[in-house]
Protein backbone atom coordinates (compact mmCIF):
# COMPACT_ATOMS: atom_id res chain seq x y z
CA UNK A 1 0.00 0.00 0.00
CA UNK A 2 1.46 3.19 -1.26
CA UNK A 3 2.30 5.57 1.87
CA UNK A 4 1.29 9.41 0.49
CA UNK A 5 2.05 12.60 2.95
CA UNK A 6 -0.26 15.46 2.40
CA UNK A 7 1.08 18.48 3.77
CA UNK A 8 -2.29 21.29 4.87
CA UNK A 9 -1.89 24.54 6.04
CA UNK A 10 -3.82 27.69 7.10
CA UNK A 11 -5.06 28.78 3.39
CA UNK A 12 -4.97 25.48 1.87
CA UNK A 13 -7.78 25.36 -0.63
CA UNK A 14 -9.54 22.56 1.12
CA UNK A 15 -11.22 21.23 -2.58
CA UNK A 16 -7.85 20.38 -3.60
CA UNK A 17 -6.89 18.71 -0.38
CA UNK A 18 -9.94 16.81 0.74
CA UNK A 19 -10.60 15.70 -3.17
CA UNK A 20 -6.45 14.63 -3.11
CA UNK A 21 -7.09 12.38 0.33
CA UNK A 22 -10.15 11.08 -0.26
CA UNK A 23 -9.44 10.33 -4.05
CA UNK A 24 -6.13 8.37 -3.05
CA UNK A 25 -7.47 6.46 -0.12
CA UNK A 26 -10.62 5.39 -2.12
CA UNK A 27 -7.20 3.73 -4.05
CA UNK A 28 -5.81 1.73 -1.57
CA UNK A 29 -3.15 4.56 -0.74
CA UNK A 30 -2.14 5.32 3.13
CA UNK A 31 -2.79 8.96 2.98
CA UNK A 32 -1.12 10.64 6.48
CA UNK A 33 -2.42 14.47 6.16
CA UNK A 34 0.48 16.77 7.74
CA UNK A 35 -0.13 20.25 9.40
CA UNK A 36 1.51 23.52 10.32
CA UNK A 37 -0.77 23.55 13.12
CA UNK A 38 -3.54 21.27 15.25
CA UNK A 39 -6.12 22.62 13.68
CA UNK A 40 -5.89 24.10 10.09
CA UNK A 41 -8.48 26.55 8.58
CA UNK A 42 -8.23 26.06 4.92
CA UNK A 43 -8.96 29.08 2.64
CA UNK A 44 -12.81 28.95 2.61
CA UNK A 45 -13.16 28.50 6.07
CA UNK A 46 -13.40 24.64 6.43
CA UNK A 47 -11.62 23.26 9.53
CA UNK A 48 -9.28 20.07 8.95
CA UNK A 49 -7.54 18.28 11.81
CA UNK A 50 -4.24 16.83 10.25
CA UNK A 51 -2.90 13.51 11.77
CA UNK A 52 0.66 14.77 12.16
CA UNK A 53 2.48 17.94 12.80
CA UNK A 54 4.70 18.49 9.50
CA UNK A 55 7.23 19.43 12.31
CA UNK A 56 7.08 15.71 14.04
CA UNK A 57 7.61 13.84 10.84
CA UNK A 58 11.42 12.08 11.59
CA UNK A 59 14.15 11.81 8.48
CA UNK A 60 13.86 8.77 8.28
CA UNK A 61 10.32 8.73 7.53
CA UNK A 62 9.41 7.28 4.05
CA UNK A 63 6.20 8.37 1.46
CA UNK A 64 6.06 6.90 -1.96
CA UNK A 65 4.36 10.36 -2.49
CA UNK A 66 4.31 14.08 -1.82
CA UNK A 67 1.61 15.98 -2.50
CA UNK A 68 0.81 19.55 -2.18
CA UNK A 69 -2.63 21.42 -1.93
CA UNK A 70 -3.11 24.59 -3.26
CA UNK A 71 -4.34 28.22 -1.93
CA UNK A 72 -2.28 31.06 -2.31
CA UNK A 73 -2.45 32.30 1.38
CA UNK A 74 -1.05 28.04 2.34
CA UNK A 75 1.51 27.90 -0.24
CA UNK A 76 2.50 31.19 1.05
CA UNK A 77 2.85 29.66 4.46
CA UNK A 78 4.65 26.71 2.96
CA UNK A 79 7.03 29.11 1.60
CA UNK A 80 8.14 29.53 5.00
CA UNK A 81 8.22 26.43 6.42
CA UNK A 82 11.87 24.64 6.70
CA UNK A 83 10.46 21.33 7.72
CA UNK A 84 8.61 21.10 4.75
CA UNK A 85 11.09 22.31 2.34
CA UNK A 86 13.98 20.07 4.09
CA UNK A 87 11.10 17.04 3.84
CA UNK A 88 10.45 18.23 -0.18
CA UNK A 89 14.61 18.27 -0.71
CA UNK A 90 15.12 14.54 0.44
CA UNK A 91 11.98 12.94 -1.30
CA UNK A 92 12.87 14.43 -4.41
CA UNK A 93 16.51 13.71 -3.97
CA UNK A 94 15.56 10.13 -3.22
CA UNK A 95 13.02 10.27 -6.97
CA UNK A 96 10.26 10.46 -4.99
CA UNK A 97 6.88 11.26 -6.69
CA UNK A 98 5.84 14.87 -5.76
CA UNK A 99 2.22 15.89 -7.11
CA UNK A 100 1.68 20.18 -6.83
CA UNK A 101 -1.81 21.68 -7.69
CA UNK A 102 -2.96 24.81 -8.14
CA UNK A 103 -0.46 27.46 -6.69
CA UNK A 104 1.93 24.20 -4.92
CA UNK A 105 3.98 24.35 -7.90
CA UNK A 106 5.68 27.78 -7.17
CA UNK A 107 6.84 25.95 -3.92
CA UNK A 108 8.70 23.12 -6.52
CA UNK A 109 9.97 26.09 -8.44
CA UNK A 110 11.05 28.25 -4.80
CA UNK A 111 12.86 25.23 -3.51
CA UNK A 112 14.47 24.47 -6.64
CA UNK A 113 13.20 21.49 -7.11
CA UNK A 114 12.16 21.53 -11.08
CA UNK A 115 14.64 20.66 -13.72
CA UNK A 116 15.01 23.66 -15.95
CA UNK A 117 12.67 22.26 -19.02
CA UNK A 118 10.22 20.87 -16.71
CA UNK A 119 6.98 20.12 -18.09
CA UNK A 120 4.60 21.91 -15.48
CA UNK A 121 1.06 23.82 -15.10
CA UNK A 122 -0.25 25.36 -12.49
CA UNK A 123 -2.86 27.82 -11.36
CA UNK A 124 -3.45 30.73 -14.61
CA UNK A 125 -2.82 33.11 -11.34
CA UNK A 126 0.60 31.70 -10.79
CA UNK A 127 1.59 30.94 -14.72
CA UNK A 128 3.78 33.76 -14.68
CA UNK A 129 6.10 32.80 -12.14
CA UNK A 130 6.79 29.30 -13.70
CA UNK A 131 6.57 30.56 -17.65
CA UNK A 132 10.88 30.03 -17.74
CA UNK A 133 10.18 26.03 -17.73
CA UNK A 134 8.10 24.06 -20.29
CA UNK A 135 4.73 25.70 -19.09
CA UNK A 136 1.31 23.78 -20.29
CA UNK A 137 -2.17 24.70 -20.32
CA UNK A 138 -2.89 20.87 -20.05
CA UNK A 139 -5.29 19.94 -17.19
CA UNK A 140 -2.61 17.79 -15.65
CA UNK A 141 1.38 17.83 -16.49
CA UNK A 142 3.45 14.60 -15.64
CA UNK A 143 7.41 15.52 -16.03
CA UNK A 144 9.40 12.67 -14.44
CA UNK A 145 8.44 11.94 -10.63
CA UNK A 146 6.53 15.51 -11.07
CA UNK A 147 2.37 15.64 -11.41
CA UNK A 148 1.33 18.99 -11.59
CA UNK A 149 -2.80 20.74 -12.27
CA UNK A 150 -4.43 23.48 -12.55
CA UNK A 151 -6.96 24.06 -9.80
CA UNK A 152 -9.89 23.04 -7.87
CA UNK A 153 -11.75 22.17 -11.13
CA UNK A 154 -8.75 19.69 -12.21
CA UNK A 155 -8.40 18.08 -9.02
CA UNK A 156 -10.35 14.69 -9.71
CA UNK A 157 -7.99 13.86 -12.71
CA UNK A 158 -5.07 14.86 -10.57
CA UNK A 159 -5.88 12.57 -8.32
CA UNK A 160 -6.27 10.15 -10.90
CA UNK A 161 -3.32 10.73 -12.36
CA UNK A 162 -1.68 10.18 -9.30
CA UNK A 163 -3.52 7.10 -8.20
CA UNK A 164 -2.30 6.01 -12.19
CA UNK A 165 1.27 6.37 -10.66
CA UNK A 166 1.33 4.95 -7.27
CA UNK A 167 -1.54 1.87 -8.21
CA UNK A 168 -2.33 1.08 -11.34
CA UNK A 169 -4.74 1.68 -14.20
CA UNK A 170 -7.12 -0.75 -13.21
CA UNK A 171 -7.44 1.30 -9.23
CA UNK A 172 -7.99 4.75 -11.19
CA UNK A 173 -10.86 3.65 -13.17
CA UNK A 174 -12.57 1.48 -10.37
CA UNK A 175 -12.31 4.90 -8.61
CA UNK A 176 -13.33 6.90 -10.99
CA UNK A 177 -16.49 4.72 -11.75
CA UNK A 178 -17.37 4.39 -8.27
CA UNK A 179 -17.62 7.72 -7.71
CA UNK A 180 -19.57 8.03 -11.18
CA UNK A 181 -17.06 10.26 -12.71
CA UNK A 182 -17.24 9.20 -16.21
CA UNK A 183 -20.46 7.06 -17.28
Amino acid sequence: MPKILVPISNGTEEMEAVIIIDMLRRGGCDVVVAGDGDVVVCAWGTRMLPDIMIDDINDDDAYDAIVLPGGSQGVSNFSRNQALESLLRRHAAGKGLIGAICAAPMLLHEFKLLPERAVVTSHPGVADVLSHYTYTLDRVAIDGSIITSRGAGTAFEFSLALLRRLADEKSALRVASDIVLYE
